[in-house]
């Protein structure tokens, strides 16, 4: 039995992801076991998931997956190469992975190798130190210098986001030194985060959308079958972070230089955390801050990851440097023979309990704890704020 692993946040589970689940399998056989490594609460977009961790990971194995696995937070919200790093180290850390399958806009792995190898070259950081100095934003430097390097064609795959991630998955496999085998699907249907379309798959940004306006007809034959039914009652306030949004600014008030400096990606070296706390000392409101702060180097997706590590109370000190365990959310009975192949392939403690975290060592322990405190934030985006603590009291979901 080959066994492939997903890198995802599945916000939610959609027809796209069943499809790219249903190509793997082709390609692998149909007794193809499939491990998710999913995003928990707080996704890469610098927001909340539209439903819970556990709900999320139902709907995956409602839609093919065998065994979910979380991306926690510190590395869930974080740059496409923390992310991609951090899911490659947990996936890698299972230690049954053949392939690790992704989407992409051009469907070529070979393409993508040639990119990562760029990006991991000498001469490719000497030209990008060079062209930021010009003041270019780092995503365009990026691309620029890999144009120069290899031509305009493979350069450009950079300007496509989940290109973009296979291309930071295939970095990361290469840094580990892992023997997993990168493999791509071809991204079908409307393109990331776009909406308004009407193919036979959309984006989850759009789905997401209609969610949060009541549309459940709309969205319904996007959704895995029965995902309306999972997913009713459990998604988060049709406000989102905006639920939350005086308690982000009270955080961003009371946020010094020095405490700005302690995020990852903070810009230190560029005076950004000075701006930011002008800004937070001085602004009205969510978008009045994003507006003082932002400049053409300091994107509002970067700023929107600092803001939301800020709300958590997450430092650049927090990230672990190798996983400290495996956190299982959810599995169906061929993913419960992949966790008996991982509990004999893996050094990590592997979490199916929650009471297991209680006997984690102290770096494991303290990530933990850090999770149960963003899932106890995330409930605060709900119109009815559940109990506190779901983190201690929620088991995997079992199918």
């Amino acid at each position: 039995m080959k066994i492939a692993g997903i890198v995802a946040e599945y916000n939610p589970f959609h027809t796209g992801h069943a499809h790219q689940i249903a190509q793997t399998r082709v390609r692998l056989g149909e007794d193809c076991a499939v491990i998710a490594v999913m995003s928990g609460n707080w996704v890469q977009q610098a927001d909340c998931a539209i439903a819970d961790k556990w709900t999320r990971a139902r709907l995956a194995l409602m839609g093919g997956v065998d065994l979910v696995v979380e991306l926690p937070t510190v590395l869930a919200a974080s740059t496409a190469e923390s992310f991609a790093r951090g899911a490659v180290g947990i996936l890698s850390a299972c230690g049954v992975a053949d392939v690790l399958s992704f989407g992409s806009e051009c469907g070529d792995v070979a393409g993508l190798k040639l990119a990562a190898q760029c990006l991991d070259s000498a001469q490719y950081q000497a030209r990008v130190r060079e062209l930021i100095k010009e003041g270019m934003t780092f995503a365009a430097c990026r691309q620029q210098a890999v144009e120069e390097l290899l031509g305009v064609e493979l350069g450009g795959l950079l300007s496509k986001p989940n290109n973009n991630l296979g291309v930071e998955y295939i970095r990361a496999l290469n840094a580990l030194g892992s023997s997993i085998e990168p493999m791509t699907v071809l991204r079908q249907g409307a393109d990331h985060n776009t909406t308004g379309q009407t193919t036979s798959f959309v984006s989850a940004t759009q789905i997401r959308m209609e969610l949060a306006e009541g549309n459940w007809v709309k969205a319904e034959p996007y959704l895995t079958q029965g995902g309306r039914a999972v997913l009713e009652g459990h998604t988060v306030s049709t406000r989102g972070l905006e639920q939350v949004s005086r308690a982000i600014l009270a955080r961003l008030r009371a946020m010094t230089a020095a405490d700005w400096e302690k995020l990852p990606d903070c810009g230190a070296a560029e005076g950004l955390p000075q701006r930011l706390e002008r800004a937070g000392k001085s602004c009205t409101g969510l978008e009045d801050f994003f507006q003082q702060a932002k400049t053409k180097r300091y994107t509002h997706a970067r700023l929107s990851r600092l803001v939301l590590w800020a709300f958590l109370g997450l430092t650049a000190a927090d990230v672990p440097a190798q996983p400290p365990y495996l956190r299982v959310l959810g599995f169906n009975e061929r993913g419960r023979a992949v966790l008996r192949q991982i509990k004999d392939n893996t050094c990590l403690p592997i979490i199916t309990k929650p009471a297991h975290a209680r006997e984690l060592d102290e770096a494991g322990r303290k990530l933990f704890e850090l999770e149960a405190r963003c899932t106890d934030l995330y409930d605060l985006c709900f119109e009815t704020v559940p109990v506190p603590g779901r983190e201690w009291t929620t088991g995997p979901v079992i199918l």
